[in-house]
């Protein structure tokens, strides 16, 4: 497999990596809506936004190429898997086509696999019914690297499109040996999306580089300023 570089990568190749995070407690719809400009006028692959906001970031973003996703049963996971449905339905109603939903963490860690998968299932089917995919979050802060792998086994069983690392909200994010472990423990038919910590330019092409399909990030702006540069003098360099 060829190695990931400035000089190999391509801008649209990098931008539809990212997820663009809005999914911040504080943020104020002011902040929403200059987030999801900032999504389209980098053209990243989405934003992820609040479920409250998905109405609105709909609303921005149609007509552009960033999908509209929002987060379901964040960021515990510990919601009834009927409420996480009903949640399914709602962000897809209000215009929401990538659901990133989080695992019932005490389950998965008490070995009820059988019920996490059923968890699982349960979004999936409603999503994948209602034309949205499914990213599913396991939290690897909390599991042993067993659980990871458990838990990444009940999501393909399930029909989850990605395995997740995290909500950016745990005690850490992802790391290249959970990516490198998540990759490793699904088919490929089966994504994998980073989400904590990647804040630079060079820690999205590493975590490319161990098969990282997605990233969740605040720092887009400055990550794609960055590759542009860095692009304009590796060709000037040429």
């Amino acid at each position: 497999m060829q190695t990931l570089t400035i000089e190999t990568l391509t801008y649209d190749r990098v931008a539809k990596t990212i997820d663009h995070s809005l999914l911040r407690p504080e943020l104020t719809l002011d902040e929403i809506r200059d987030g999801c400009e900032l999504a389209a006028r980098y053209d990243v692959a989405s934003v992820c936004a609040r479920p409250a906001d998905v109405d609105l970031a709909n609303g921005i973003l149609a007509g552009t190429r960033v999908a509209v996703g929002t987060v379901i049963g964040f960021p515990h996971g510990a919601n009834l898997t009927a409420t996480k449905v009903v949640e399914a339905e709602r962000a897809m109603a209000d215009g929401a086509t990538e659901l990133d939903m989080v695992i019932n963490i005490g389950w998965l860690r008490s070995g009820a696999d059988h019920r996490v998968e059923a968890d699982i299932r349960a979004v999936v089917e409603t999503a994948h019914a209602g034309g949205a995919i499914v990213k599913v979050i396991l939290e690897n802060a909390y599991l042993t690297k067993d659980e990871i792998v458990r838990g990444c086994q009940a999501v393909e069983r399930a029909g989850g499109d990605y395995v997740k690392t995290s909500t950016g909200f745990a005690p850490s994010g992802a790391t290249l040996e959970d990516l490198i472990l998540m990759r490793a423990s699904v088919g490929p038919d089966v994504k994998v999306k980073a989400a904590g910590g990647i804040r630079t330019l060079d820690a999205l092409i590493e975590v490319m580089n161990v098969g990282t399909d997605r990233c969740g990030a605040t720092k887009t702006a400055e990550m794609l300023d960055e590759f542009r540069t860095r692009k304009a003098s590796a060709s000037a360099r040429a």
